[in-house]
């Protein structure tokens, strides 16, 4: 089998199970650049790490073996239940949502959606190593739909779909190119003219055994949007191929360290903090960040 053939079948294989790279070097313990070739075909794993990459996804698909790497692409598709050969991405406004309010949520968007549109930059706890915060690249604009498109990622994890304001929130809908793992997400609106820093909750599950995980996440808008689409899209793209996943260690400040990972439940709730997590509505967190700029 050659380097391209094993790498074709190794990308199928992760977009199947829904893990970055990034995630796969961490957890078989490779370095990120490593995961990275195999990937792109560049070289192929030695005997070793493919025993490991191999307990790997049998962790994730039972009963896997190093003889399913001999499988062609069609038949290792449909040994994993995914189509074969993949679909076409589907840019977000070509979609329909089934929802009540959708008009509505258009209205909201053509009278106040230039105030979300725009670069921003996620900051998040990083569920697959904790104690350790996720950076994210992403965009808002109004797009053809008559809502407020919404692309958000990294350069191993893309996410695209429909930001729609419903009484002083945006409720976000995404999935990834894929429509493998849907995600929701839920910010806190501004009333201000223009939004700068976005507070909310993220409802997805990210963990290798896909259990569902609600927890904090931030915006900070980063850019405005130009006159031209397409630079848009290149600035964009070039935002989430530089963008390194990890935050560096020690670079979250440390009152958006507090705000990610604040303590909740009964016992926090007895000493004067939250029962449960919420998106406060709230000024601290945005009076920090002004004291800051």
């Amino acid at each position: 089998m050659s380097d391209a053939a094993f790498s074709s079948k190794l990308q199928l294989a992760l977009k199947a199970m829904s893990v970055s790279r990034g995630r796969l070097a961490a957890e078989i313990g490779v370095d990120k650049s490593l995961a990275g070739r195999w990937c792109s075909g560049a070289v192929r794993p030695g005997s070793h790490n493919l025993e490991r990459l191999t307990r790997f996804v049998a962790a994730h698909r039972p009963g896997f073996t190093l003889l399913d790497w001999d499988r062609d692409l069609e038949d290792l598709a449909a040994l994993f239940g995914v189509a074969w050969p993949p679909q076409p991405e589907v840019a977000p406004e070509t979609y329909g949502i089934p929802l009540p309010g959708l008009e509505t949520a258009r209205l909201i968007t053509a009278h106040r959606g230039d105030v979300y549109e725009g670069f921003w930059r996620s900051t998040r706890p990083a569920v697959v190593a904790p104690g350790r915060f996720c950076h994210d690249h992403g965009r808002f604009r109004r797009g053809p739909s008559g809502l407020l498109e919404f692309v958000l990622g990294n350069p191993d994890l893309r996410f695209v779909g429909w930001a729609m304001p419903f009484e002083g929130q945006l409720f976000v809908i995404t999935s990834d190119p894929t429509g493998i793992m849907p995600s929701f997400v839920i910010v806190n609106g501004v009333p201000m003219p223009k939004a700068t820093l976005l507070d909310g909750i993220i409802l997805t599950a990210f963990n290798a055994l896909r259990v569902p995980a609600a927890y904090p996440i931030i915006l900070e808008r980063i850019g405005d949007l130009s006159d031209d689409p397409e630079a848009d899209d290149a600035k964009l793209a070039r935002l989430m191929a530089d963008n390194e996943q990890f935050a560096p260690e020690g670079s979250v400040p440390a009152h958006i360290v507090e705000h990610l990972l604040r303590d909740i439940g009964p016992l926090a709730a007895a000493q004067g903090g939250d029962l449960l997590l919420t998106a406060s509505r709230t000024s601290r967190l945005s009076s920090h960040a002004a004291g800051d700029a």
